[in-house]
C-alpha cells in the first residue's frame, strides 16, 4: 500500500472538489492531475493555500499542528505536498527540492484549481521553504492586486543559515498585498537582531514568537514550549487573515 493510501488518502477528480469541499470535516485527497490535498475547517472566516518546508510534507507535526488552530480559527487550510515531496513519501528516499521556479510552478497551479471553487479570497502561505514559494508566487500573480488575498509565512528563511549577506528578500517590493511573517526570535534563517535591521515594505509585518528557533521551539529554560508557540502563530494569522478579509465585504 502507497504512503497515500495509508494514510487515508482518497483519489479525487478536480471537479469533484466542489462539492467535496462543503463537508468540513477533515479530508485527504490525491487529486488527479495535482498530487496530495488535505482539507481542514470551514471557510467562516477565510482560505488558505498552504504549502510545506524543504525537508517534511504538510502531514508533518508541525503542520497538521499549525493547520489545526488555523482551522479552528475559521479559516480552511488547503495544504498540499509538491510533487518532489510525493516522491519522497512514496519512495522513502530524501532527495532535494527542485530549483525554487519550478515549485512556485507548481503551487500556481494549486492555486488556480482551488482559488475557482469559491468567490471568497484564497490566501496563500507556508512553511519556511513553502512561506517563500508563497511570497514568490505573490510577487508574480498577485503583484497587482492591492485588494487581494494575502500571505501568511511560518518561519520565513531570510537567508540560509550562517549566511546573513544572502538574504531572500529581492521579490519583497513587487509584493503588494498584506503579509504576515511568523518568526521565532532566535531563527537561524533569520532571528530578530537580523530582521529588524531589514527595510522590509509597509505592507510586510513580523510577528515574533518568544525564544523560538525556526520550527518555533523554544530552549526549556525559557519555560515555553513549542507546542504553544506553534498555536499561538496560528491565531496571530487568523487574526490578521480576519482584519484583512473585513475589507472584503
Amino acid at each position: 500500500m502507497s504512503y497515500y493510501a495509508g494514510s487515508g488518502f482518497v483519489e479525487i477528480h478536480p471537479a469533484a472538489l466542489n462539492d467535496a469541499l462543503a463537508n468540513p470535516t477533515v479530508q485527504r485527497f490525491i487529486v488527479i492531475g495535482h498530487g496530495p490535498l488535505s482539507v481542514l475547517g470551514s471557510p467562516t472566516v477565510g482560505r488558505i493555500l498552504l504549502a510545506h518546508g524543504a525537508g517534511a510534507g504538510h502531514c508533518s507535526v508541525f503542520m497538521r499542528q499549525f493547520a489545526a488552530m488555523l482551522a479552528a480559527q475559521g479559516i480552511q487550510v488547503l495544504a498540499i505536498d509538491f510533487p518532489y515531496m510525493q516522491q519522497i513519501n512514496e519512495q522513502g528516499k530524501r532527495r532535494p527540492p527542485p530549483p525554487i521556479k519550478q515549485t512556485v510552478a507548481s503551487f500556481a497551479s494549486w492555486y488556480a484549481l482551488l482559488t475557482s471553487l469559491s468567490d471568497q479570497p484564497l490566501w496563500v502561505g507556508g512553511k519556511s521553504m513553502g512561506g517563500r514559494v508563497a511570497t514568490l508566487f505573490a510577487s508574480e500573480r498577485l503583484s497587482n492586486d492591492v485588494h487581494g488575498p494575502g500571505v501568511i509565512v511560518a518561519g520565513y528563511p531570510f537567508h540560509p543559515p550562517r549566511q546573513p549577506d544572502k538574504t531572500r528578500l529581492q521579490h519583497f517590493p513587487a509584493i503588494r498585498c498584506p503579509v504576515q511573517i511568523l518568526q521565532g526570535e532566535r531563527d537561524p534563517f533569520g532571528n530578530v537582531d537580523e530582521v529588524s535591521g531589514y527595510s522590509l515594505p509597509n505592507n510586510i509585518s513580523v510577528a515574533w514568537l518568544a525564544d523560538g528557533d525556526h520550527d518555533f521551539k523554544p530552549r526549556r529554560v525559557s519555560g515555553l514550549n513549542q507546542q504553544v508557540l506553534i498555536d499561538e502563530a496560528a491565531i496571530l494569522a487568523a487574526s490578521f487573515v480576519r482584519a484583512h478579509q473585513a475589507r472584503y465585504v
